[in-house]
């Protein structure tokens, strides 16, 4: 099995000298483990490992968590640390005692329930990564970066990048983004996501949730698939699983928990007054999401009913695995009014809002763009603008003209995602 250098690797190291406790979320198989347990074999200093998945470590953190840390001394790897809370207060007894740099690596898989352990017991003393399944610059062996648009250096970027066809990025879509199916350690695909989600998903809804009916669980989170880059619709999902409202909105927040789906929040402020409230909703692995809605292949995808959904859920998943794996707080939203006037994702950095825009399209239209003086209302000023799209090079654009730039037949720009044609708004 070959290992996937994790971008997230190099902001570990460095938050382990100044931090005593690091924690990483994310979903069962993004590899969390797996990268630690590389990066412990390279430290060579005998980092111990131990799993709460072991229902009899399991027994002794929770109701002997003193005992449990005498065994297993630091510096130490805890895999699924949510399932014993009781450490927490323990950890901190030795982290305010020793001040030990990297002396706990903490996992977890359901974040909501170790965020109130953390708020409770080691705030300000522990750093706080997620890792979510595998990005596409990962996957293709390229430089860690957080998404920009800043022109030159996209520009600077699309000089070294290989070319990839229409075809190629829906294979990348429809194969996803699971380490488990990318390293050549699980070569069947349906089995893998089949077992996904009964063995962990099921699992671990049924730890946060109480019983579920596995028939109804699964046909909600079919629905969910269905629905990705689309406003969430409770009522919708509800009657699709045979549920009430209540449960589609609590197993819709443990997807959340479980660092399945995220939810994209609509961009607004008092100025923005006709905004909508309602948050769209994106899976972190696309793979997973072809399988639920039944894509037989990278091909049918492509042609399908869902293909530019597909597309944007690909892209705006991209975007957060790169804020992410460089430690960096995405500050990504999106933007529809009442008009029905709308902008698929706006990025706020530095002071600025940057509206993208995200097309199946080799030939974007100048009008794609016209939606972005909507938020020209803003306090914030207006950036630079991008049309994600398939045009076969990265071009520049005015209000007036486009400019082709070299070199031609790009269609990987950020080698994470498939940008080929820039607009800067002036």
């Amino acid at each position: 099995m070959a290992y996937i250098v994790r971008h997230m690797e190099q902001k570990v190291l460095r938050l382990s000298k100044s931090f005593s406790a690091l924690l990483i979320t994310g979903p069962r198989q993004a590899g969390k483990t797996t990268m630690l347990r590389e990066l412990a074999a390279r430290e060579g200093i005998g980092r111990g490992y131990v799993s709460l998945d072991d229902l009899n470590m399991r027994d002794m953190a929770k109701n002997d968590p003193q005992l449990f840390l005498q065994l297993h001394r630091p510096p130490v790897i805890i895999d699924e640390v949510q399932y014993a809370p009781e450490l927490f207060a323990y950890i901190k007894i030795h982290v305010d005692e020793y001040h030990e740099p990297g002396a706990f690596w903490l996992t977890g898989s359901q974040i909501y329930r170790l965020m109130r352990g953390v708020r409770e017991s080691l705030a300000g003393r522990v750093a706080l990564l997620h890792l979510s399944p595998l990005s596409q610059r990962e996957i293709t062996g390229a430089q860690p970066k957080a998404f920009s648009v800043d022109f030159d250096a996209l520009l600077a970027e699309s000089r070294t990048i290989a070319s990839v066809s229409v075809s190629q990025m829906y294979e990348r879509i429809w194969e996803g983004s699971m380490p488990g199916l990318l390293n050549g350690l699980r070569s069947e695909r349906d089995i893998f996501y089949s077992s996904y989600i009964s063995t962990y998903i099921e699992r671990d809804v049924r730890e946060l949730s109480g019983a579920i009916d596995a028939l109804k669980f699964n046909r909600f989170v079919t629905a969910a698939a269905a629905r990705c880059s689309q406003l969430v619709n409770y009522t919708s999902l509800a009657e699709d699983a045979d549920i009430d409202i209540q449960t589609a909105k609590s197993w819709l927040d443990i997807l959340e928990t479980l660092g399945i789906v995220f939810l994209l929040h609509p961009y607004s402020n008092n100025v923005l007054k006709r905004t909508i409230r309602t948050p769209k909703l994106y899976f972190y692995d696309t793979g997973l999401v072809c399988y639920l809605t039944r894509w037989s292949s990278a091909e049918v995808a492509e042609s399908g009913a869902m293909s530019g959904a597909l597309l944007e859920n690909f892209t705006v998943s991209e975007l957060m695995k790169s804020y992410q794996n460089a430690g960096v707080s995405p500050y990504l939203y999106f933007y529809r009014d009442r008009d029905a006037k709308e902008i698929d994702v706006i990025l706020e950095e530095n002071g600025k809002l940057h509206p993208l825009e995200i097309k199946k399209t080799a030939n974007p239209d100048k009008r794609i763009v016209r939606t972005f003086g909507t938020i020209e209302k803003s306090p914030l000023e207006r950036g630079t603008g991008t049309v994600l799209c398939l045009a076969p090079a990265l071009s520049y654009r005015d209000y007036n003209e486009i400019t082709k730039l070299s070199p031609k037949n790009i269609r990987q720009l950020a080698e994470a995602l498939d940008i080929s044609i820039a607009f800067r708004l002036q």
